[in-house]
């Protein structure tokens, strides 16, 4: 094959990314919003938190349904030595996210058992946080293979650094569910979630240059393909719109906005994103697995394309009218039962 436009493994490689961002985006908010329900105050306050996210937080998880899936169809090999490495983490994110889909569902059956439940929705909010958080750490740090195969042992992934990315995920989940539910609420909500986002500015801004120095460290090649010459021209923009974005959110924090915040957040998530692209691409398991290598079949690969172009912007619609019909502030008077 010649050309971008017929590298099928890019192309997919490009649709898995933007299904884990896009999860990444949508599902970090209310996750967020269950890291800071110990926080949030009051009975009435934590409903309000909680209908803030209802009409959306089960769609968001599709992306994350649709971007393992694809990596299952369409990048089998790295599904293969990715599942064994991180059995454990990706066991206890699914497990967090069930228990606190469980939980957000009972919490409403009755008054007595509620603030178990409420505990609940931050331990399953806290576990699904630090095993992502776990789990990109030990993927960026690599993972061993042998010829085909996972080739390390059951504990490889708890290292310090995976350890480092996960407090970084708690933060910056934290920082989006603070900021959207300035965004979305009002009154002593709005007031303790713009007092909480301030800090976690801060923190979320210290942990990406802590984990951004650490990984410059970690292996030769993300140093050669961060600073070596022609991948500057793609890099060096990355940290000076990073530092823009955390400006604008710091300062759209300081003077009481309510919208700029979270788009603002949002925007360093996807800037570290991109900046993680830089540093593995071709590589899908950096520095062993390009995405050629792990990638299906040619005719399977269009096979799923087809399927993706018509599943992809379904989801992309029914999510966007989503977030439109219940766009704006939250009434306190109406939500979930």
């Amino acid at each position: 094959m010649t050309g971008f436009a017929f590298d099928l493994p890019t192309v997919w490689a490009l649709l898995v990314a933007f299904a884990v961002l896009t999860y990444v985006l949508l599902d970090g908010f209310d996750l967020g919003v269950g890291l800071l329900f110990p926080w949030i105050g009051d009975g009435e306050e934590r409903d309000l938190a909680m209908n803030s996210i209802a009409p959306v937080w089960d769609g968001n998880e599709t992306w994350l349904v649709l971007g393992g899936g694809g990596l299952f169809a369409v990048f089998p090999l790295a599904f293969a030595i990715v599942m064994p490495a991180l059995y454990a983490p990706l066991i206890a994110m699914l497990t967090g996210l069930i228990f606190r889909g469980v939980a957000f569902e009972f919490r409403w059956r009755g008054e007595r058992g509620r603030p178990w439940w409420d505990r609940g929705f931050f331990l399953g909010s806290l576990a699904a946080t630090l095993a992502q958080g776990i789990a990109l750490g030990a993927l960026v740090q690599g993972i061993e293979v042998e010829g085909r195969a996972y080739a390390g042992g059951w504990w490889d992934w708890a290292t310090p650094f995976s350890l480092l990315t996960a407090i970084a995920l708690v933060v910056g989940y934290a920082l989006l569910g603070a900021t959207w539910l300035v965004m979305k609420t009002e009154g002593r909500l709005h007031d303790r979630a713009l007092a909480a986002a301030r800090p976690l500015a801060f923190a979320t801004l210290a942990s990406i240059a802590a984990v951004s120095a650490w990984t410059a460290f970690l292996d030769p090649v993300y140093m050669q393909r961060w600073l070596a010459w022609p991948a500057l021209l793609y890099s060096a923009p990355m940290p000076i719109a990073t530092g823009l974005a955390g400006w604008l959110l710091i300062q759209g924090l300081a003077a009481g906005r309510d919208v700029r915040p979270f788009l603002a957040a949002q925007s360093i998530f996807v800037l570290c994103f991109v900046g993680l692209g830089i540093g593995f691409y071709p590589y899908i398991l950096p520095h062993d697995v390009t995405i050629h290598d792990a990638a299906a079949p040619d005719s399977s690969l269009i096979f799923l394309l087809v399927g993706a172009a018509v599943l992809i912007p379904l989801i992309l619609a029914y999510t966007a009218h989503a977030y439109w019909v219940f766009r704006g502030k939250v009434d306190p008077r109406a939500g979930y039962h």
